[in-house]
């Protein structure tokens, strides 16, 4: 694939809800190996944005291109098989099960057993299973959970949570990695650490997309950032740009852009 393209490019995307346009002829291009921004005030579309890319929303006009390749009505399973991993605003684990067990079902979108491997449990079938152990160990330890993988999800710490959504999602090895507010809930030390985290994660090669309510750690953070307003984007570029473009100020960031 040709890395002078940008990884996810999309093209006058529009959303309708009945008769409320929830999003207007939003078009922007995410680059392959940045960290992209996308902030408004709330009803402002980021959410249903994130949903239409991520396929849990169809959009009502528009396309987009990712990885070079034409999408319009995709599920989500087919883009996640096209790279396209993502979290939840509010946490999403399988919560009686264990953090191992929670990266491996991620892990899972890449095997290769299918029904009768799972059934029969034949030796290429157990080499597969251990071998999506093993990277679920690695992708617990790469975020940063120390307790033993057989620690049931509901029994980490809130900040251990997002990080195993995030291991999670990086098990199914994406090429876009898309966050939903992950930074929520957590406190300045769990914040800095989340902003180390994304930080490595880019350094590997993976692109990430981060809508966020902390405008400091979105500008602190991101090489590009987009604001959308009233279901149009209104502004794009880097955040010092961003910041400072007039627009933005009323819709949004009023006086923490000074």
């Amino acid at each position: 694939m040709n890395n002078a393209l940008p990884l996810l490019q999309l093209s006058s995307i529009g959303k309708q809800f009945g008769g409320l346009s929830a999003l207007s002829d939003v078009s922007l291009h995410i680059r392959r190996g940045e960290i992209y921004g996308l902030i408004g005030p709330n009803g402002a579309g980021k959410t249903t944005l994130f949903n239409v890319i991520t396929g849990l929303y169809q959009p009502s006009a528009g396309e987009f291109q990712f990885d070079g390749k034409r999408y319009q009505a995709c599920k989500p399973h087919v883009l996640a098989q096209a790279g396209i991993a993502r979290t939840f605003q509010n946490i999403r684990l399988f919560a009686n099960l264990t953090a191992l067990e929670n990266v491996m079902i991620g892990r899972h979108l890449r095997s290769h057993a299918g029904v009768f491997g799972a059934l029969l449990r034949n030796l290429a079938t157990r080499n597969e299973e251990r071998a999506i152990a093993r990277r679920a160990h690695e992708l617990l330890h790469y975020v940063g959970i120390e307790k033993p993988g057989q620690t049931l999800a509901k029994h980490l710490s809130y900040g251990e949570q997002r990080r195993l959504e995030i291991a999670r999602a990086l098990a199914t090895d994406p090429l876009l990695l898309a966050l939903d507010e992950p930074a929520a809930g957590m406190n300045a030390t769990e914040t800095e650490s989340l902003k180390a985290l994304l930080q490595t994660i880019r350094a590997s090669g993976i692109t990430v997309l981060l809508i966020e309510h902390d405008v400091k750690l979105i500008m602190g953070l991101c090489d590009r950032v987009a604001v959308l307003d009233y279901g149009k984007k209104i502004a794009e570029g880097v955040p010092e740009q961003v910041r400072n473009d007039a627009a933005v100020i009323t819709a949004y960031l009023g006086a923490e852009a000074t």
